[in-house]
């Protein structure tokens, strides 16, 4: 290919040759991208220059190297295009410095770029030419012709070889501007674009109070900025500890990640991100560390990229915003910067939406109240908690009536579930004190090693635990009314001092020697017969003379059928609003049922059975469960004492909750009872699953 002089024009005139570098300037000074100018400058220097090698070098003044560019080469090369070389270390380097050509005629003894002469040595190379490329306004690189030949480049044809790089130069230095401008270009567009979608971003924070129309609004936005698949909002539910997946944009998706799904805060990436409080990029290989369901679930989706990131505000981390791709390295670090951005108004954004929702809740909470009070039936005496116009009804509420405006203790004495509670805020709201403290105990739900503490409070130090000072009961219901429920569960021991409550109007607290002097009036309650307890000495005598100055019983179901039409339309609507329900029909032949039914349980139990109709009703008739009551009636047992129809009470609601006490769905739950005091009464009768 080359001659022993490469650089003598064979049967070209001089004339000849500036006219082709004349051709030559005219078509490379037209070109702007880079690559194809490369392409142009190889094969029209061959017209003018003999080579084996031909590179063009660019100066990178901000690192102070220089970046190799192969145009053309006839040898076998292994040397990769774009490898940097230190300015001190490279021809071209020098040659930039020196602002002359460098001409190697025998690469055997150039000793100066051990790196560089190395490289083309062993590609063949055993003589090259290194020309600066300078333009009036920068240095922009340098241009080297390499040969396979020795002394290939003479010094008589230097001046041509300036003259095409001079003309290089200038083609280079306008390819490079106007690189140069399109990028900034792209960066303002790019730049443009992220500051429009942040616009959009923090209307959609404005505007929308609802977190679904809030997230549907930026998941448009980010679409139209990033290219990705997979858009999502996760919360943290503090109650579970788990991330719930709130918001969901995913239309390619196969329906392995679903809206309304549980993360784990461990093992999944919208996890960690939520617990480090930073974002982060995933690519399919980091998607293998997580935890194998939710590697499964994205991997199953071809998820491909993966970004996380945290939606926090100035006091916590609500959850995160996640975006994902079916692409490779789909997100860059700068893409990152914005997402952040935006998590970081969607984050405002979210905190508003659900304090909102909080508001709304609380408002639809007291306007049913409202509506509740307006629609409760209430007795021509206008007790506000007690439903019924029945006569037995009629004569407790004029004892309550009488007894209201005194300050005598009064015990209410009846079974288990006729409301005693009720009667007790009646007399309460109707005395003198109804503008003091109403305070209510149950003494059986308080084990007897601390009710003392409980009713009159103790010194710090007085018993173990007691680190503080605490005030009982009886001080806080001063000039008040204190209701003690269960008043025959109060051990025998405590009783005397209950006694001097009601007759001094004062007491010491539990390790204390100071006396504390409380007005209060007492009203205690209790479906035990005292009398037949004083009887057998499990009651103080002088104690039950004390609280029985003014008994009132409280009638049972059974006293006051007229009222239970009242009372299941009462149930009905209460039980319905709490559960968004409407009913509007009870069947005739169900109210006869539940009139006619003896009602062991009284008020609490037909409440019970009303709320599981109102469960089980899927329209507006209410639906009620009869062959419970059925099979109770079946049963044939006859109930004709109190107790009995206590114990025969607690034995069946045992039996429906597979004798579970606690808990939920717990004997003690169906019955109205603390777990205590049902253990406590199943103690006292003998109740036991063997006995069952």
């Amino acid at each position: 290919m080359s001659t022993a002089d490469p650089l003598i024009p064979r049967e070209d005139s001089v004339e000849q040759r500036y006219q082709a570098l004349l051709e030559i300037s005219e078509s490379i000074t037209t070109q702007r991208d880079l690559e194809e100018l490369f392409r142009q400058l190889a094969k029209s220097l061959h017209r003018v220059v003999v080579f084996d090698f031909l590179a063009v070098v660019l100066y990178e003044p901000e690192r102070n190297t220089t970046r190799l560019h192969i145009l053309e080469s006839s040898l076998p090369t292994r040397i990769q295009p774009g490898v940097e070389t230190p300015v001190e270390e490279s021809p071209a380097g020098w040659v930039l410095q020196n602002q002359q050509p460098l001409v190697v005629l025998n690469i055997e003894a150039e000793t100066r770029f051990p790196k560089v002469t190395d490289s083309l040595r062993a590609h063949g190379v055993k003589s090259f030419c290194t020309l600066p490329l300078i333009t009036a306004q920068r240095q922009v690189g340098a241009l080297g012709f390499g040969s396979i030949h020795a002394n290939a480049f003479a010094d008589a044809d230097l001046e041509f070889m300036q003259r095409v790089a001079g003309q290089v130069a200038v083609a280079l230095d306008n390819a490079l501007n106007f690189a140069s401008a399109q990028s900034y270009q792209r960066q303002l567009t790019r730049e443009r674009d992220r500051l429009q979608v942040l616009l959009e971003v923090n209307n959609a924070v404005v505007s929308c109070l609802d977190t679904r129309q809030l997230f549907d609004a930026i998941s448009s936005c980010l679409r139209g900025l990033l290219k990705h698949e997979y858009t999502s909002l996760a919360l943290y539910d503090p109650a579970i500890n788990q991330l719930r997946l709130t918001a969901l944009d995913f239309p390619t998706g196969k329906g392995l990640i679903q809206e309304e799904m549980l993360l784990p805060v461990e093992g999944t990436p919208a996890g960690k991100t939520f617990t480090e409080r930073k974002p982060i990029l995933l690519n399919r290989r980091d998607l293998e560390q997580f935890q194998q369901e939710v590697r499964q679930r994205l991997l199953g989706e071809g998820m491909k990229s993966f970004c996380c990131l945290p939606l926090t505000t100035r006091a916590r981390v609500l959850g995160t915003l996640n975006l994902g791709s079916l692409q490779e390295n789909a997100f860059k670090p700068e893409d990152v910067e914005l997402l952040q951005q935006v998590a970081n108004q969607v984050a405002i954004a979210v905190e508003n939406a659900l304090a909102y929702r909080q508001i709304a809740e609380l408002k639809d909470k007291l306007a049913d109240e409202k509506l509740y009070l307006e629609d409760e039936i209430q007795s021509e005496h206008n007790f506000e908690e007690i439903i019924g116009e029945s006569a037995a009804l009629k004569r407790v509420l004029a004892q309550v009536e009488t007894v209201a405006t005194t300050d005598s203790s009064v015990l209410i004495l009846g079974e288990t579930g006729t409301g005693k509670e009720v009667f007790a805020r009646a007399l309460h709201k109707l005395s003198a004190r109804r503008e003091r403290t109403f305070v209510k105990m149950n003494c059986a739900a308080i084990p007897a090693g601390l009710l003392e503490s409980e009713l009159f409070g103790h010194e710090k130090g007085a018993f173990t635990g007691a680190i503080t000072q605490k005030m009982g009961r009886f001080e806080l219901a001063h000039q008040g009314t204190v209701f003690l429920d269960e008043v025959g569960d109060i051990p025998l021991e405590l009783q005397p001092k209950l006694l001097r409550v009601l007759q001094e109007k004062e007491f010491e607290r539990l390790g204390g020697l100071r006396t504390v002097r409380v007005d209060v009036r007492l009203i205690a309650a209790t479906n035990r017969n005292l009398a037949q307890m004083v009887t057998d000495g499990e009651f103080r005598s002088d104690f039950y003379y004390r609280l029985n100055v003014f008994p009132i019983v409280a009638p049972s179901l059974r006293e006051r059928r007229e009222d239970i039409p009242l009372l299941v339309r009462y149930f009905a609507q209460k039980y319905a609003r709490q559960m968004n329900r409407r009913i509007e029909t009870i069947p005739a032949e169900v109210m006869e049922t539940l009139t006619r039914y003896h009602w062991p349980g009284n008020v609490r139990e037909l409440e019970n059975l009303i709320e599981r109709a109102v469960i089980l009703s899927s329209g507006s008739t209410l639906r009620v469960p009869l062959g419970e009551l059925k099979s109770i009636r079946a049963s044939g047992t006859e109930v004709t004492t109190l107790e009995e129809a206590e114990r025969e009470h607690i034995v069946r609601a045992l039996r429906e909750s597979h004798w579970i006490i606690g808990g939920p769905h717990g004997a003690a739950s169906r019955l109205g009872l603390k777990r205590t005091t049902l253990q406590s009464k199943m103690q006292k009768m003998g109740i036991s699953r063997s006995s069952k």
